[in-house]
């Protein structure tokens, strides 16, 4: 019982440190100043999201890890609508939507397995339909991060470069 309590434990902060290595670079500003991906809640969302799946495909494997994971972005998003100013009142429904769009979009990208997919997965996502004019740039950062996450075995998740700092 003490060893499943602790395992709990040690998954839920090992979690907490993929999510905020998640969070860092899904937040660099490399993507609003350079990449065009909006600088708005929606667009922190998708790049959160993208990032998001990016660990979540590697930790497959480990179903607890990345429960725990998702689990802790969902507390990162309840959070969020609170500092946000959202009450009690309709906070289910705001969760829902939000789990609708997170599931919807790893969905996407999961069904997404080579370059012109993937291009087309960001477009639809990141950049709301409109095939950008650096988002040729953005897919080959997704697969790099992606072949770069294949390696990795524990620790802060290493997407590598940033896209443009190669």
């Amino acid at each position: 019982m003490l060893n499943a309590m602790r395992r709990s434990k040690e998954r839920r902060l090992e979690a907490g440190r993929i999510y905020a290595a998640v969070v860092g670079r899904a937040r660099d500003p490399v993507f609003f100043a350079t990449f065009g991906v909006p600088d708005s809640l929606d667009g922190r969302f998708d790049l959160l999201t993208l990032h998001a799946w990016l660990v979540l495909e590697r930790l497959k494997p480990d179903a607890p890890l990345s429960q725990a994971l998702v689990d802790t972005i969902f507390v990162g998003f309840d959070e969020a609508l609170r500092e946000l100013g959202a009450g009690d009142i309709g906070m289910a429904r705001r969760m829902k939507t939000l789990a609708d769009a997170f599931y919807g979009r790893l969905a996407a990208y999961g069904a997404a397995q080579d370059a012109v997919a993937i291009h087309a997965a960001l477009n639809r996502n990141l950049y709301r339909g409109v095939d950008a004019p650096r988002s040729g740039e953005l897919t080959t950062y997704v697969l790099r991060a992606r072949a770069r996450l294949a390696a990795w075995h524990g620790g802060d998740p290493d997407f590598g470069p940033l896209p443009g700092r190669e």
